[in-house]
């Protein structure tokens, strides 16, 4: 691939990360009485029906060959699982050991997978910069917030970030044969049908709220259609472990986010954590542009 391409693919990947990481300021940002499920619902509901328009508009619902089944239904489950999996486990844990678990795992497990499953290999620079990023994940995560240890929800938030780890693969392969907006138009909808009980389940008066009715576009529209869709043409070139690991850069712009929008202060801890989440996204990303330096390599 010329470095060019790489390039854009790594900073397609890094944008997706950026947008995700609106999310949770988005959140801060309801109706009082909001519950998370249903948000995570109505963002999949919102996001789903954005790409599928974006998708149809272009024309693309209908190029490529017949959809995979079982991958396409993998894809659906696991988006739908990696919801419902972080929601439950951040409920029993806590913020800080739920998210520290999820998103901590996801890279290491994602890198395993595209190897078992893709021959991905991971490589040096992967290991030293996932390392770095996750170490910096778990003192933003241990630092900002009461830890507490619940082995159910840790069991939940290590099922967020296999769920996460399963969609990229599948996803992935779909990607070698698909349109990037009707990979994700197909695999949203599903996985919004998936989760469609939940908005009955709970209350949705919130929507009738301006505020609320904006945090649902914006989760929907920004941080779901326009950050998967960014995710899925860096995804086609980045290999799977490479592509999660810079995903952590979401923490990073929630962090950041918080503290320009939202007032909060950082305690040493946390500016260490930035630190070392901010080194090895960076070493990933600049280790990735020469790939003419790798004979074989087929990782960062």
């Amino acid at each position: 691939m010329p470095p060019s391409s790489r390039t854009h693919s790594v900073g397609s990947v890094l944008a997706a990360a950026l947008l995700w990481g609106t999310t949770g300021t988005a959140q801060a940002l309801a109706p009082a009485g909001t519950h998370p499920a249903a948000v995570g619902a109505m963002r999949l509901a919102v996001g789903g029906l954005a790409l599928l328009a974006l998708s149809a508009a272009r024309g693309q619902l209908g190029r490529g060959q017949p959809w995979p089944p079982v991958a396409t239904a993998l894809s659906a489950m696991g988006i739908a699982a990696y919801q419902l999996c972080f929601f439950a486990g951040v409920a029993r844990t806590g913020v800080a050991v739920g998210t520290m678990v999820a998103i901590g795992s996801a890279p290491i497990a994602a890198g395993l997978l595209g190897f078992r499953v893709r021959g991905e290999r991971l490589g040096g620079a992967w290991l030293t910069a996932t390392a770095l990023a996750v170490t910096g994940c778990s003192l933003l995560a241990i630092s900002g917030g009461n830890v507490r240890a619940d082995p159910v929800g840790i069991a939940l938030a290590l099922g967020a970030g296999a769920s996460y780890a399963s969609y990229t693969v599948t996803l992935k392969g779909l990607l070698e044969h698909h349109p990037p907006d009707a990979v994700m138009a197909t695999v949203f909808c599903l996985a919004a049908i998936l989760l469609l009980p939940g908005l009955f389940v709970f209350d949705l008066g919130w929507l009738q709220q301006p505020r609320g009715l904006a945090v649902a576009l914006h989760l929907g529209v920004v941080a779901t259609a326009l950050a998967y869709g960014l995710f899925a043409r860096g995804l086609r070139t980045v290999p799977v472990g490479t592509a999660a690991t810079l995903s952590l850069a979401e923490p990073l712009a929630a962090v950041l986010l918080g503290v320009m929008a939202l007032g909060e202060r950082l305690s040493g801890g946390e500016m260490l954590g930035v630190g070392l989440l901010f080194a090895g996204i960076t070493l990933l990303a600049a280790g990735s542009r020469p790939a003419a330096r790798s004979r074989r390599w087929a990782g960062p």
